[in-house]
């Protein structure tokens, strides 16, 4: 099963937001109050959200602050599938009316994760005889950055598109094959956290790494277990951060199982197992952590699901 993208977008985002505008814009900081913090108006979007897209998409509605002390709202539109669709312009387009009605200026940034990033420019436009309407906003591309500048970049944000990129191999070959190309890379990718962590605070080290376990996934449970056992001995295994837990539950929710998670009834416990073997590429000891059970009880669990 595929991991959840969109959730971990949407746990990452809001983790280094920051640190994607000063990506997007170093100079962001002379226009923008950084230091106040955001507000992520999940309510609002739901208001303004066009009608249902064929495309996968992660999008964020962000309060922002100004150096004079205005609030303003910037629209971070992120695409996790990355197909060329045709209506991705026009459904950028919308939501800019949808609060241009409402009176507020909206910045809007589109991440294209997709290979095909480059045939998706950033406008709109629509013509009828004399009439033109003409709409533009920043897109950002990870496929247009080279690894070298990522891995050398001291923002975080620079990390989690170099992980996010690593979906975007193309290794010919077997399953194994494949997993042994992707395990290197991973483990690179790992080690490279590990020496930015105190660049990057723990916290936000510990929410790249969830993000590469969950995001880049093997074909093969071996292999995963391997990669586990390698990146394990140089990381704290103690250290966790609410926004990954918090992106666990959402994936309960969404699976129903959340009730079962939170009053710690034993059915509830064993079907939470099932849900975050077959969603996250966690260890067996880190989901009896979450779950709060017993790590043999997660392991008969995973074999149980392995045999069928």
């Amino acid at each position: 099963m595929k991991p959840k993208y969109d959730m971990l977008w949407k746990g990452m985002i809001e983790e280094v937001m920051a640190d994607l505008l000063l990506f997007v814009d170093p100079d962001i900081g002379k226009e923008l109050d950084l230091e106040r913090g955001f507000e992520f108006l999940d309510k609002e979007l739901a208001e303004l959200s066009p009608e249902a897209s064929t495309t996968r998409v992660v999008d964020k509605l962000v309060k922002v602050f100004l150096r004079d002390g205005a609030e303003s709202w910037i629209l971070l539109h992120v695409e996790v599938q990355g197909n060329n669709g045709k209506e991705f312009p026009g459904r950028m387009f919308e939501y800019f009316v949808r609060l241009h009605k409402r009176g507020r200026p909206v910045a809007a940034i589109a991440v294209l994760t997709g290979k095909d990033g480059k045939k998706r420019p950033g406008v709109y436009e629509d013509r009828c005889l004399w009439t033109c309407v003409r709409y533009e906003y920043k897109t950002l591309r990870i496929a247009d950055y080279a690894d070298e500048v990522l891995a050398a970049s001291a923002n975080p944000f620079a990390a989690v598109i170099l992980v996010a990129k690593e979906v975007l191999l193309q290794v010919k070959g077997t399953d194994e094959e494949r997993d042994q190309v992707l395990l290197k890379q991973k483990l690179l990718m790992s080690k490279l956290l590990n020496e930015k962590a105190a660049a990057f605070g723990e916290q936000k080290t510990q929410a790249i790494k969830y993000f590469l376990y969950n995001y880049v996934v093997f074909k093969k449970p071996e292999t995963n277990r391997k990669f586990i056992e390698e990146s394990d001995k140089n990381s704290d295994k103690n250290s966790t951060t609410m926004g990954i837990i918090e992106q666990v539950k959402e994936i309960m929710r969404q699976e129903g199982v959340e009730e079962g998670l939170e009053k710690g009834l034993e059915k509830g416990k064993e079907e939470s197992v099932r849900i975050l073997l077959a969603n996250t590429e966690f260890s067996p000891e880190k989901i009896a952590e979450l779950v709060k059970v017993p790590v043999a009880l997660v392991e008969r669990i995973r074999d149980e699901l392995k045999a069928k």
